[in-house]
């Protein structure tokens, strides 16, 4: 019989799954937006009065796709819910740490974007009328929250979270049996992590472009695979034919 247990966890797998899936499918939407429109991202790399003027030429428009980009990491939570759901009963340690890696990756992730619609939007309002030696202390700012907010936080913390999620689900999948997507996981989590030391050291830089691609892509099939995925081993059990459930019940009873 189904409980109401049965069906809120199953209901989480499948808005975990969708929730990647949207994830990446917006990364890719957005990110093509900004590659177009703002020369992202190495734009980047350049300084307040390069950067602060196109970020205000996007207008109102391109600052609501700002809006949507930094929000769009906090996906990850009900993916993190929905991976727990389906996987706590085969490895529960792995999940409770693979849970608090996606919260720590969306929030980083948000406070790593955020600062783009918010914080360097104001800037870029300042730095349009303010005096030379103003416009000096306005580039020290932009550039220090691009370092902390930014490579610190966005990229180095939120990416090591993100990748630490997928390693951790990728041994929870090999301890279900399912061992392609599992050893997928933990390969795209090592990908991203070795990926995240970018800012540290530019050997290895092919292997962050090549995550860019890895990442949407796992992002898309672990969605997919976790949509299908069993909730829990007692819906497994309940898809049984009758017989078989009666037969388990009777050997439980016996032991």
């Amino acid at each position: 019989m189904t409980t109401n247990t049965d069906r809120a966890s199953l209901a989480s797998v499948r808005i975990g799954g969708l929730s990647l899936i949207a994830a990446a499918v917006g990364f890719i939407a957005v990110f093509s937006y900004l590659a177009a429109r703002f020369d992202y991202p190495q734009v980047l790399d350049g300084s307040a009065s390069e950067v602060l003027p196109k970020l205000l030429a996007l207008g109102e428009a391109g600052r609501g796709v700002w809006v949507v980009y930094a929000f769009l990491p906090l996906l990850l939570i009900p993916a993190g819910v929905g991976a727990v759901a389906a996987l706590r009963r085969v490895a529960p340690d792995a999940m409770r740490a693979a849970m608090a890696a996606s919260v720590l990756a969306a929030v980083s992730m948000l406070l790593g974007l955020a600062r783009w619609p918010s914080v360097h939007w104001e800037l870029g309002r300042a730095y349009a009328t303010a005096t030379p030696d103003a416009r000096l202390a306005i580039d020290a700012v932009f550039r220090g929250l691009n370092v902390y907010l930014g490579n610190y936080i966005g990229e180095f913390l939120g990416e090591l979270s993100l990748s630490a999620f997928f390693a951790l689900v990728g041994i929870a999948l090999l301890r279900d049996a399912r061992r392609w997507v599992g050893w997928g996981s933990i390969v795209t989590g090592t990908i991203g992590m070795i990926a995240a030391m970018r800012n540290i050291t530019p050997a290895v830089a092919l292997v962050a472009d090549a995550n860019n691609y890895v990442l949407p892509v796992w992002l898309v099939t672990l969605g997919v695979v976790l949509y299908r995925l069993p909730s829990a081993r007692g819906v497994r059990a309940e898809e049984a034919s009758p017989a078989e459930a009666s037969q388990r019940s009777v050997t439980s009873i016996a032991r």
